[in-house]
């Protein structure tokens, strides 16, 4: 059977069709793979009247505003450099939620991705909610800025202790505290999780009300949830070099030697003192000084340990530090061993309770990361023997042995 001809283009028609292309040449029509990642032109995605961002990438939005045709805004409840959390209204679920908006830029928007995943496997892992870790109600993607629901809570750890004056918690509500952050962070260890920024921010009460004596203010329900998992990585990804906020910092991670789950040990080690003390344990800013003030408050570093420093603060296994300067003085006013931090007024039972708390901090601060303290270990610590849960809830029974799968 013979081929049928192609029918010769008019000479208007392929004028047409080479002018199409000279236009899309022109126009430099950008790769929409590129687009799509944050790497391209996106302000040339069209979005619908009224959305707009600011200078540094935040969402534009007022009070009523409706996002996602569900969530209706109330108002802040916090900024950071991610971007803002938004009291908002369900309308599905007839609820206030907290909103999480992140900047519409790349790399908060892929951190924020890396959050998501994290709690969605959480989530699965703990779908009531029984490991203290903060649940995800909903997510999605809004002209660019991520978004993460959560559970309504109170005020944090830190903010709580601001707004006191920085008065320390009461022995009872630091064990019960404590203990909830081991029982969560566990569960995390468990699941091949490293949180990386434990600090008194990121830990929550559910319900931050208060009972107020003498001007101190004291939480009626010491229960916490843990939150911000936009710096947890799983065991098998790739390790950042620097992790964690300043004061809450591992050796470690310090000396660059590299890290594992027992840097958020340490951390919590840290957190434990700063809520029974209402002070930082290392208020620094600089490595050397950091390192210093570990050996004043912890003792001198082995020097099977500090020679394997990847940093330049050593000199033959020892700190190159000068005590006598003016930042040694500093140290030596500032920090001290951790038996002297317990307060002197301290006696019979209640500084029995205090040296339990040390002693658990101590083995915190055990310096070679794999001779610290695991947190199965921290669970049955004599500190926590008081509690009136310990041995009557099954969740906490299980903390060492469940959650992971």
């Amino acid at each position: 059977m013979p081929r049928k001809r192609k029918r010769p283009r008019e000479e208007d028609e392929f004028s047409e069709t080479t002018s199409k292309r000279r236009r899309w040449d022109q126009d430099k029509r950008p790769n929409p793979w590129a687009v799509w990642n944050g790497f391209g032109p996106r302000e040339r995605r069209s979005k619908p009247p009224g959305v707009q961002d600011d200078d540094e990438g935040h969402l534009v939005y007022k009070s009523g505003d409706l996002l996602q045709g569900r969530y209706e805004v109330k108002g802040d409840l916090g900024e950071g450099t991610f971007g803002k959390v938004v009291k908002v209204l369900d309308k599905f679920d007839h609820r206030t939620v907290a909103l999480k908006i992140i900047k519409n830029v790349p790399k908060y928007r892929d951190a924020a991705k890396l959050e998501i995943n994290v709690l969605s496997k959480l989530g699965k892992y703990d779908p009531s909610g029984k490991y203290q870790c903060v649940g995800m109600l909903d997510y999605f993607d809004f002209h660019g800025h991520m978004c993460i629901a959560f559970e309504m809570l109170g005020k944090s750890v830190f903010d709580f202790l601001k707004d006191n004056n920085y008065h320390p918690f009461p022995i009872e509500q630091v064990r019960q505290m404590s203990y909830e952050l081991c029982h969560a962070v566990n569960f995390l260890h468990k699941n091949r999780v490293t949180h990386t920024d434990l600090k008194p921010e990121n830990i929550l009460f559910r319900n931050s009300s208060f009972d107020e004596k003498d001007g101190v203010k004291v939480v009626k329900n010491a229960e916490i949830r843990l939150i911000d998992f936009g710096s947890a990585t799983f065991n098998h990804e790739h390790h950042s070099l620097i992790v964690s906020t300043r004061h809450y910092r591992a050796p470690e991670v310090i000396m660059e030697i590299g890290w594992a789950q027992p840097c958020d040990v340490w951390s919590i080690g840290c957190i434990v003192f700063e809520m029974a003390l209402g002070k930082t344990i290392f208020q620094t800013h600089e490595n050397r000084e950091h390192l210093a003030m570990m050996e004043r408050v912890v003792g001198r570093f082995p020097t099977r340990f500090s020679d394997r420093s990847k940093v330049k603060y050593f000199r033959r296994g020892v700190l190159d530090w000068d005590p006598g300067s003016v930042n040694g003085q500093f140290v030596k006013k500032n920090c001290k061993p951790l038996l002297d931090s317990i307060p002197e007024d301290k006696v019979g039972d209640e500084k029995d309770e205090w040296e339990d708390m040390v002693s658990l901090i101590r083995k915190m601060f055990i310096y070679e990361p794999s001779r610290r303290l695991t947190l199965p270990e921290a669970l049955r610590h004599p500190f926590f023997d008081k509690l009136r849960f310990r041995g009557k809830s099954s969740s906490y029974r299980s903390s060492g042995r469940s959650g992971s799968r």
